[in-house]
């Protein structure tokens, strides 16, 4: 039967009035195929992009089946790997529920428990729940489970990722063995797949694109950058087109993230158009920029992967990877924060010669080779300094020893300096990504075996 309409589920009048009045026009692929099965009772495995409508292809189906308000104790658990996605969850469900009386909650870190504990106390049909903060509450004996028919795992390979697989086992060894489960990711690696023959029981597949594919409403590119400061410079550029209108700028630490913003906010963007989020900010700082974010009141926000997973914006116009993600899937999420609902969008990421090993690993992961682009001329490219440069070809190094154990790289053992005479691997690409646009400065490793001061340096023997 082929499925048009959301009024072919079969769904109740309550959720097909909250559907329409959300703007859900016509299923997406993945609810088409999903929603059917878990309304007849079957544990679904879904592999899906985000942005391709999966929350609600659990929601739908999970609200049918609880109706309505009933007893003191939870009936359906989800658990996410954040409090952002946490909180998107239980915000997907205030909008599709809001013409029934179903009692929800999302359980997350961050923030005293004795509200949470409060609002379960007053009886709760469906908790949205971090693995951490609902292994604490239950362990003081705030939640009882014995009540549960429905678990849902979203995002379960960053559930992974994050190291929550011992409190996942302990859920699963005291929630009841009769229930029906569906399990959620983006892609589905080997530790998801493990995890999948736990918690799944003949499980329909469904899977609407490749593994971890990327959304083709996005427009791929890739930068080859020498140095940082050249990122910060090609950032600034593209920061001054008037299309960059709502971004997201990805950063692989918290350091580099609060660089970044105080650079923009200082030189590019207004303060009051740009945030920077990451783990140390506090929980409220947090909601309050993810709301100004989403009503288009602030065109930046910089983070790090802690909000990878939890953004549902749909008119972000640019992703950029400041910082090339070592967590190969994440490269998949952060690009999935634009292009969504059908809108198009754009991700740019900026490659050193040191993380270009890991662009080659997401390219595989994706099966595509990311389009290159020259920098602009207008963008000024700045000599690596010397430490810098170091730090690649060390990076370099321990990439080429993790490939092959007998490789003994191009530094000195003990003293961590190259070798005179020796080729460093690594060189000639400092070398090219130095002479972008037929620019040839002097590599600062051609300096490094002749230093002006201080005593000889010898070679090793």
């Amino acid at each position: 039967m082929e499925i048009n309409s959301f009024d072919d589920f079969k769904l109740n009048k309550q959720l097909l009035t909250a559907i329409v009045e959300a703007g859900y026009e016509q299923p997406t692929p993945i609810q088409q195929q999903a929603i059917p099965l878990a309304m007849a009772g079957h544990d679904v495995l879904g592999i899906a992009q985000t942005g391709t409508g999966k929350t609600a292809a659990y929601l739908l189906p999970l609200l049918m089946k609880i109706k309505y308000a009933q007893g003191q104790h939870p009936r359906a658990l989800i658990l996410a790997p954040t409090r952002e996605l946490a909180m998107q969850i239980d915000a997907a469900i205030t909008e599709l529920a809001k013409y029934t009386d179903i009692r929800h909650l999302a359980l997350y870190g961050g923030i005293g428990p004795k509200a949470q504990i409060e609002a379960v106390q007053k009886g709760i049909d469906i908790l949205v729940a971090t693995p951490g903060r609902f292994s604490d509450l239950y362990s003081r004996g705030e939640i009882v489970v014995k009540q549960l028919t429905t678990m849902v795992m979203d995002e379960a390979d960053k559930i992974m990722d994050m190291g929550f697989m011992p409190q996942i086992r302990k859920i699963l060894e005291v929630i009841p063995v009769k229930r029906q489960n569906m399990l959620f990711s983006a892609t589905f690696p080997p530790k998801v797949e493990e995890l999948s023959y736990e918690f799944l029981e003949f499980p329909m597949r469904v899977e609407v694109t490749p593994q971890a594919s990327t959304a083709d409403m996005v427009s791929q590119k890739i930068y080859a950058v020498p140095n940082f400061r050249t990122k910060i410079d090609l950032l600034a550029y593209l920061m001054s087109f008037e299309s960059a209108n709502r971004v997201i700028v990805f950063a692989r630490s918290k350091e580099t993230a609060n660089n970044i913003y105080k650079f923009l906010a200082r030189k590019v963007i207004a303060d009051d158009r740009i945030r920077v989020l990451h783990a140390n900010k506090g929980q409220n700082t947090r909601i309050n920029s993810m709301e100004a974010f989403k009503e288009g009141n602030i065109r930046v926000l910089v983070t790090t992967d802690v909000t990878a997973r939890g953004i549902d914006v749909n008119l972000v116009s640019h992703v950029i990877n400041f910082d090339v993600p070592l967590i190969y899937e994440d490269y998949v999420h952060r690009i999935g924060r634009t292009g969504r609902a059908n809108h198009t969008g754009e991700a740019i990421t900026f490659v050193t010669m040191a993380e270009e090993y890991h662009i080659r690993q997401i390219e595989k992961i994706i099966r595509m080779q990311i389009p290159r682009e020259p920098i602009p001329e207008a963008v000024p490219i700045t000599e690596t300094p010397f430490e810098e440069q170091q730090d690649f070809l060390r990076e370099i190094d321990d990439q080429r020893k993790k490939e092959d154990p007998t490789f003994k790289g191009a530094f000195h053992e003990k003293k961590g300096i190259p070798v005179k005479g020796r080729s460093t691997p690594g060189k000639s690409a400092a070398t090219r990504s130095t002479s972008t646009r037929g620019k040839s400065p002097k590599s600062p490793t051609a300096r490094s075996s002749k230093p002006k001061t201080g005593p000889a340096r010898r070679r090793k023997t």
